[in-house]
């Protein structure tokens, strides 16, 4: 496939990350049109207008919107943020019944303007209301997936660049699983440059331990709830990592992200949807089968599996 001429992306909710996504993405001139999607009519209008007074400042992107889907018309891709928002002292597991009600409704409408985008759900639980999605809609799993991890591997790559001396470019580390409480970085992949994580020396003259790395995988797995508690809600970095995805779809990058599709017999894993390396192009997010994982991450995998498993389980009955 070709870069898509003329894009459109759509972003379904014009809350504080809905709004976010929609900013990042014409500031970073992501797509040619935006638009933005929501029921609640005065305040979807109100973030438009917001957005459009800016955009002599935003290249060639435009941005639409208001609360009748059919603004979603034509999309390349569609962006779904609405929901119930995460509170403070909230897990994103505690959002899945209210939200997957949401996505029900939602996701017929969306199909019936814009049948043939590629569909990324930022709506947590994402990994539980993808899965809700695919199996409601019956979309090929490389069609319809969840930002999943990416965020996370910013996150952890900033902290891992900060303690190396090098710029978060040069740091090659993700963050696989749930996005959510059980996910986990594969340490035994992870280098700064070529230099595998353990064996690099930094300013200090040190290097990172073991134990070290285990704490800055757990500030990183707690990172939001330390956002939300502080302003209530993460939104500028979800709202750029959103724009990097929609960017890999429509200019068909072909690249490396942690999105979370539905995996189908991934390395023992089948039938839920949890971030692992994919490759992101204008059909979808394929994943990686040949990612390498050590025993215990493979473990640590499979947990993050089974505990998905167990929430859409639950909404079902």
């Amino acid at each position: 496939m070709a870069v898509i001429e003329n894009s459109k992306v759509t972003v379904v909710g014009a809350g504080s990350v809905g709004s976010s996504v929609a900013y990042a993405a014409l500031i970073r001139g992501s797509a040619r049109h935006v638009a933005l999607y929501d029921i609640a009519t005065e305040k979807v209008e109100a973030e438009v207008l917001d957005l459009a007074h800016g955009t002599q400042f935003t290249g060639t992107s435009s941005i639409t919107g208001g609360s009748d889907i059919s603004v979603a018309e034509g999309s390349h891709v569609v962006v779904i943020t609405a929901g119930a928002k995460q509170n403070p002292g909230q897990t994103r597991i505690e959002l899945a019944g209210v939200n997957a009600g949401i996505m029900r409704k939602m996701m017929p409408q969306l199909l019936s303007v814009a049948p043939n985008a590629v569909y990324v759900i930022v709506t947590n639980p994402c990994d539980v209301l993808t899965v809700l999605s695919q199996q409601e809609t019956g979309l090929p799993p490389e069609r319809i997936f969840a930002s999943g991890t990416v965020l996370d591997t910013s996150r952890l790559r900033w902290k891992l660049a900060q303690r190396a001396g090098v710029a978060t470019s040069s740091v090659h580390a993700y963050i696989v699983g749930e996005h959510g409480d059980t996910e986990f970085p594969i340490w035994s992949a992870a280098t700064i440059g070529t230099v595998p994580i353990l064996d690099w020396v930094t300013p200090a003259g040190d290097r990172m331990t073991v134990e070290e790395l285990d704490q800055i995988a757990i500030d990183v797995r707690d990172a939001a709830y330390k956002v939300i508690q502080g302003k209530g809600a993460t939104n500028y970095a979800i709202g750029l990592s959103s724009a990097r995805i929609i960017e890999a779809i429509l200019n068909d990058e072909h690249a490396v992200l942690p999105v979370s599709p539905v995996l189908k017999d991934f390395q023992g894993v089948d039938g839920v949807a949890l971030s692992v390396p994919s490759i992101v192009s204008a059909k979808g997010a394929v994943p990686i089968p040949q990612t390498p994982f050590s025993p215990k991450e493979h473990e640590l995998l499979l947990h993050s599996a089974q505990e998905l498993t167990k929430v859409v389980n639950s909404l079902r009955s």
